[in-house]
C-alpha cells in the first residue's frame, strides 16, 4: 500500500464505523486490519530522537513541484495563483477576515487548525494541510471535520525519521498507510528524509545556526512557508507577527492559537522557546525574521496584523532560493 495524489470523485469521512472508536491514549484501528499503536507514545519517541531530519523544495524547467518520497515516488503537482497561508494564531480572532481567505485560490492550513466554528474569522476553505507528527493524534480526533473529503484537500505529514521508517519500526508511517487503507481517496503525502535534511539546510543558510548544535526544532510554520513559496504565485499570510512584535511592551495578548482562547499567550510561547537553551525548542522569532526576508525578494505579504518588512536585511543571510532539482 502506498500513498498516491488521486482525483477525488464522492464524498466520504471517516466514521466511526470504518475504524475503531479513539480512546483516550488508545490507537486507531481498521475492523479488518491489526496495525495499531499508541499515538502519545508515538509522539514521546519521535520527539525523544537525536537529529531530526528536516529538508527541502525543488523546482525544474520553471514547473514548480514538490517531490515527496513515497513508495513509489510520486510528484505532488500543485500550483495557484494565489494562496492564503491562515496560521493558528490568537491574532485571527475577531479579524472577520474569512471570506477574504476563502476567495483565495487555495487555502493553507497547519496541523489540526479546526475552521468549524471559526469560519467568520479563518474561513472554511482547505486547499493544502502540513500536518507535524506530533499533531497526528489530534487530527485523528478531529478526523469527522479535517479528514472530510469533500473539498479535496491535500495533506503533508513531516516528522524525524525514526517516525517514518518503513521497516515497520515507523508508527507515524504505519498509522498513515492504515489512513490510506481506510480512505484511499485521501490525497496523502509524506516528506522524505532527503528533502527533510535540505531543511536543516536552509535554517543554517538563512540564520548561519546549526539546528542541531543549536538544539533548535524547526516549526510547521517553516515547512509550511517553504512549501508555499513553491505553490504559490502570491502568499498572503494571515495572523503572523512580525519579529519584533513581542519585544513592545505594549502589544496586545492574545493566545497563542485562536481556537485554545484559554491556552498561553502568543508572545509567551515565542519568547520562552527563543530564549531557551536547554532540551530543544522551536526558533519562532528567528523564523519569522527569515520570512520577513523573503517577503523582502518574493510576493508575499502579511495580514492581521498588516504589516510589512523593514528595507534593512539585519540578523539573517542572504533570501531563500529554491534547491534546484536533483541536488
Amino acid at each position: 500500500m502506498h500513498f498516491l495524489s488521486v482525483v477525488f470523485r464522492g464524498r466520504k469521512t471517516l466514521k466511526d464505523s470504518d475504524s475503531s472508536q479513539l480512546r483516550q491514549g488508545g490507537c486507531v484501528c481498521a475492523t479488518k486490519c491489526v496495525i495499531c499503536s499508541n499515538l502519545p507514545d508515538i509522539e514521546r519517541a519521535c520527539t525523544s530522537q537525536q537529529g531530526w531530519f528536516l529538508g527541502g523544495n525543488m523546482m525544474e524547467n520553471g514547473n514548480r513541484f514538490l517531490t515527496f518520497d513515497l513508495y513509489p515516488p510520486q510528484l505532488l503537482k500543485m500550483h495557484c495563483r494565489n494562496c492564503a497561508l491562515v496560521t493558528s494564531s490568537g491574532q485571527l480572532t475577531g479579524s472577520k477576515r474569512g471570506k477574504e481567505i476563502d476567495r483565495s485560490e487555495c487555502v493553507i492550513r497547519m496541523n489540526d487548525a479546526p475552521t468549524l466554528g471559526y469560519q467568520q474569522d479563518v474561513g472554511q476553505r482547505t486547499s493544502l494541510r502540513v500536518i507535524a507528527h506530533s499533531s497526528l493524534q489530534r487530527v485523528l480526533q478531529s478526523r469527522q471535520e479535517l479528514l472530510n473529503m469533500s473539498q479535496d484537500t491535500v495533506f503533508i505529514f513531516w516528522g524525524p525519521s525514526s517516525c517514518m521508517r518503513r521497516d515497520g519500526k515507523g508508527h507515524v508511517y504505519n498509522n498513515l498507510r492504515l489512513l490510506n487503507q481506510l480512505l484511499p481517496k485521501l490525497k496523502v503525502f509524506i516528506i522524505s528524509r532527503i528533502k527533510m535534511l535540505k531543511f536543516d539546510e536552509l535554517f543554517k543558510k538563512e540564520t548561519g545556526i546549526d539546528r542541531k548544535s543549536s538544539n533548535s526544532w524547526l516549526s510547521t510554520g517553516w515547512f509550511t512557508m517553504a512549501i508555499a513559496l513553491e505553490l504559490c504565485d502570491r502568499i498572503n499570510v494571515y495572523g503572523m507577527v512580525p519579529p519584533d512584535f513581542c519585544r513592545s511592551s505594549s502589544h496586545p495578548t492574545v493566545p497563542y492559537h485562536y481556537y485554545e482562547p484559554s491556552g498561553p499567550s502568543e508572545c509567551s510561547m515565542y519568547l520562552s522557546h527563543e530564549r531557551n537553551r536547554r532540551g530543544s525548542h522551536h526558533r519562532f522569532i528567528t523564523e519569522k525574521t527569515v520570512f520577513a526576508n523573503w517577503a523582502r525578494t518574493h510576493n508575499v505579504h502579511f495580514y492581521q496584523p498588516d504589516w510589512k518588512p523593514s528595507p534593512i536585511v539585519t540578523s539573517v543571510n542572504s533570501s531563500y532560493t529554491p534547491v534546484p532539482a536533483g541536488s
